[in-house]
């Protein structure tokens, strides 16, 4: 198992600037993957960025060069810097966590944070 702890996001003027963090803990040795999803109102959930155990990251269009995945693998915490925000980022935004074993692989999900950008 394992548990990912998302502190608050936040109030953030367009243009602004805001950094998500997620702590994991329990069996983070079979951790993977990590990453961050967002999901505005009325619409599904959507991938913003993904970083491997070995620093490979992958990044959706709408995050490519405003937004930086990275990763404190001594202390187990994925970080998403989030810069030149615009309203359409508004979202509650998810940590992620996959784990990898020889039958597959599993999904965590950490309990979501808002982030609001407006004036």
């Amino acid at each position: 198992q394992v548990q990912l702890v998302e502190p608050g996001g936040g109030l953030v003027q367009p243009g602004g600037s805001l950094r998500l963090s997620c702590a994991a803990s329990g069996s983070i040795s079979s951790i993977n993957t990590m990453g961050w999803s967002r999901q505005a109102p009325g619409k599904q959930r959507e991938l913003v960025a993904l970083i491997t155990n070995v620093a490979n990251t992958n990044y959706a269009d709408s995050a490519k060069g405003r937004f930086t995945v990275s990763r404190d693998n001594a202390n187990n915490t994925v970080y998403l810097q989030m810069n030149s925000l615009k309203p359409e980022d508004t979202a509650v935004y998810y940590c992620n966590a996959r784990t990898i074993f020889p039958a597959g692989h599993r999904d965590y999900w950490g309990q979501g944070t808002q982030v609001t950008v407006s004036e």
